[in-house]
């Protein structure tokens, strides 16, 4: 049973919206202080009511919530800052960090270090950083807060620092591993592991690494059913090619 909560102000962020009954909203918000817990807002569809537009992802908002149950009752809010703009891809990356987030995180467990990260990467997604470098940072830090990040800069047995120009296994439980060059599994580059463990911008060649290796270390905790948001961004790549290349698609339905 959660505490109440129905004192001061919570600072927020809407992870999920759906319509509830004919006039409210069904949300699930994630709060400093207080973690991720769903709330019913009254009202907030009604037609002059100010709160469906507070009410959005990527909106910082301040709340004021009550109840004694797992759901709690929305009794205000207020703009926070100005809402995180995301326009293309870094649109359907901010709906992946949401969805990461509701697999993730249990109800009402505060995860201060967890907001902090994920408010810091809608910043910079909104800034037009490099997208994956930035959703590489946000699920390394994701799995540290959580206590499931490997080392990634020291060899687990021994302690011995990664190498930049050797590869390495990475696995769930086990840590870093160095890597024969015919050893099963998929290898890393040490300058891959180095640059996530450093936080640095990465490469081409380092990003693709990267997303293979925490999606590898994020699996077990995502859950057995797809992402919607990574479809989501498949569909997005779908139209953006097909808009940058008008002509070749003219031709190619002659």
């Amino acid at each position: 049973m959660a505490a109440r909560r129905d004192a001061g102000l919570l600072r927020a962020l809407v992870l999920h919206r759906r319509d509830y009954g004919n006039t409210s909203l069904l949300l699930d918000l994630f709060a400093a202080g207080v973690g991720r817990f769903p709330a019913i807002a009254k009202g907030a569809r009604r037609g002059r009511s100010p709160a469906s537009a507070l009410l959005q992802p990527f909106a910082p908002i301040w709340i004021g919530v009550v109840g004694r149950g797992e759901v709690l009752t929305l009794t205000g809010c207020e703009a926070a800052g100005r809402p995180f703009a995301l326009g293309g891809r870094a649109l359907p990356c901010g709906f992946y960090l949401n969805e990461v987030l509701l697999r993730v995180l249990g109800r009402h467990d505060p995860q201060d270090a967890i907001f902090a990260f994920y408010h810091a990467a809608l910043g910079q997604l909104a800034a037009g950083e490099d997208l994956d470098s930035v959703l590489r940072r946000f699920e390394l830090r994701l799995l540290e807060a959580l206590g499931y990040a490997p080392g990634l800069d020291l060899v687990a047995d021994g302690g011995v620092a990664v190498e930049p120009d050797r590869h390495y296994l990475v696995e769930p439980g086990r840590g870093t591993r160095a890597a024969a060059a015919d050893a099963p599994g998929e290898r890393v580059c040490g300058a891959t592991l180095l640059a996530l463990a450093r936080g640095e911008t990465l490469g081409v060649a380092q990003a693709r690494e990267a997303r293979a290796l925490l999606r590898r270390l994020l699996e077990p905790h995502l859950g057995p059913k797809p992402l919607k948001s990574r479809e989501l961004f498949r569909r997005w790549q779908g139209r953006a090619r097909a808009e940058s290349c008008p002509q070749t698609n003219a031709n190619e339905r002659k």
